[in-house]
Formats: structure tokens, C-alpha cells, sequence
């Protein structure tokens, strides 16, 4: 539940931290639907405050707003597995192509500074606060090629991987990914090839793909209907 009572001048962005977390874990589930005045009562919380929370939510991609039908959790679906994957795997390499010849030390003791933010959010069970840092860790490319149209395209992606990690990680059964598993990304991020980075965002964009895919495929096949109100709790 959330903390009451809210300081006003935070409410919106407690609200949005709550729901977010809500969403990720898939307490509110994919297609669950948001009522303005459910959601008002059960946090204690004013209408506009609650209206500006869910629109920041809107603009990260985790809900989505339909004339006449309300907002819902946006659902994830095969082939936006298929998608996110083809375009993380160009962009990605993209980014490193763009920053390849500008990477200091300052570069890669950040990189190193994130994936340690990474791994206490795994080994604190924390896999919304994972999600957040895998994100800032693969992030870190874009914010330093210099090419604007590239970090607001990753931006935009933000949201749906958020969504799609979620995904991944409850296919796996665990929080947040292996501790290990940017070891290899981050030695080939700092070294000299840029072959080698390539091939290695390739291998890691790979890695639990058709898991995440099955996972989602099926959740479409056994549940098409089943969306609970989150008015409702």
C-alpha cells in the first residue's frame, strides 16, 4: 500500500512508483483496466495528482489510453517480443558504432557503477529496482553517442522493455537476471573490438528470447480473458 499520507509535492510521482512496481510484478496484470475513482479510494489520493501520475505512466508505455474504454495496463504480445528484439539488437549496436571512438574512463568506471547497482538490486530480490537499473546500465551507450534521435528512440523503448523484462523474469522464475550476465557485455564494452561488442549484444539480445516468447504465448493462450479490474481491489 502506499505511505499516507502523501506529501503533496510527491504524490503523482508516488502514485506512478506504486502502479509501476504493481505493474511490473503482474499484481495488476497485462489488459487490467484502471478506474480513476477505485484508484482514488484505495490510495487516499486526489483526482489530479492520481490523472498526472497516470499520464506519466501513458508516456513510459506501461498504460495505454483508449477513447470510450478507459486505461489499461498495456499487454505485451508475441509479436512485440519479435519487434523489441529485432530493434534492440540493431539499436544497440548502433549506439556502440556511434560511441565506440568516445569511450574514456569515465565510461567505463559508470558502466562498471550501474552493474553494480544492478547486482545489489538482485541480490536484494528487487526486480522492479533491477529492471530500472538494467535499463540505466544498457542505457548508458545512448546518453553518451551524442545522436539525439537514437536516445529518444531508446526512451521510447524504455516502457515496452520494462514490460518485456517483467515478462522474462516471471518466465524464469527469478528476480532481475543472473549476476553474472553482463560480465562479457561490460569486459567487450570497455575492450578494443567492436566486432566482438557487436557479436556479444547479438549472443545477449538472444539469451531467453524464445523462453520469454513461449512464456508469453502461452499466458495468451490459457488467459485471453482473463483481465481483472484493478477498480476492483
Amino acid at each position: 500500500m502506499i505511505p499516507s499520507p502523501l506529501k503533496r509535492e510527491t504524490m503523482s510521482t508516488q502514485i506512478a512508483a506504486l502502479l509501476r512496481r504493481e505493474i511490473l510484478t503482474g499484481e495488476t496484470p497485462p489488459g487490467a483496466q484502471l478506474v480513476e475513482t477505485s484508484l482514488a479510494l484505495r490510495l487516499g489520493a486526489s483526482r489530479g495528482p492520481l490523472r498526472e501520475a497516470m499520464r506519466q505512466l501513458i508516456d513510459e508505455g506501461l498504460l495505454v489510453s483508449v477513447p470510450y474504454t478507459g486505461t489499461r495496463v498495456t499487454d505485451i504480445s508475441v509479436q512485440d517480443i519479435n519487434d523489441i528484439y529485432a530493434m534492440r539488437t540493431c539499436l544497440e549496436q548502433f549506439a556502440f558504432e556511434q560511441v565506440w571512438n568516445w569511450r574514456d574512463d569515465a565510461f567505463a568506471a559508470d558502466l562498471q557503477a550501474r552493474n553494480d547497482a544492478l547486482q545489489a538490486a538482485i541480490d536484494a530480490a528487487d526486480d522492479v529496482r533491477a529492471i530500472e537499473a538494467e535499463l540505466d546500465l544498457h542505457g548508458l551507450a545512448y546518453e553518451r553517442a551524442g545522436n539525439r534521435i537514437l536516445l529518444t528512440t531508446w526512451t521510447g523503448l524504455r516502457g515496452r522493455l520494462q514490460l518485456y523484462w517483467a515478462a522474462h523474469h516471471r518466465a524464469h522464475g527469478m528476480f532481475g537476471p543472473l549476476r553474472e550476465s553482463h560480465d562479457d557485455y561490460i569486459r567487450l564494452a570497455i575492450g578494443d573490438s567492436l566486432d566482438a561488442m557487436r557479436a556479444e549484444i547479438r549472443s545477449h539480445m538472444r539469451r531467453g528470447f524464445e523462453t520469454t516468447r513461449a512464456f508469453v504465448e502461452q499466458r495468451s493462450r490459457t488467459a485471453p480473458h482473463a483481465r481483472s479490474d484493478q477498480g476492483g481491489n
